[in-house]
């Protein structure tokens, strides 16, 4: 693990105590747990996603001129529809 220091408001720290007598789960892995929520749920940022994206366009080639047009097609032929 990494230790960092975070700032929290009064109210904030209170209710973690509150919730960590109660549950017998320290303050520090009430706040891990509350960081993996976040991170599981976050929005994926649409231009980071778009970028990731460019980064791979015309890296590679098929040899076929049509993909884009007949991409069912190849696909059929590719999984044996």
């Amino acid at each position: 693990m990494v230790r960092t220091q975070v700032q929290l408001t009064e109210k904030q720290v209170r209710l973690l105590r509150e919730m960590s007598r109660s549950g017998r789960e320290s303050m520090a892995a009430l706040i891990r747990r509350a960081v993996d929520q976040f991170l599981i749920n976050r929005k994926p940022d649409p231009d980071l996603l778009y970028r990731r994206a460019s980064t791979v366009l015309g890296k590679y080639s098929a040899g076929a001129g049509d993909i884009s047009l007949e991409h069912d097609r190849y696909l059929d032929e590719a999984f044996g529809k």
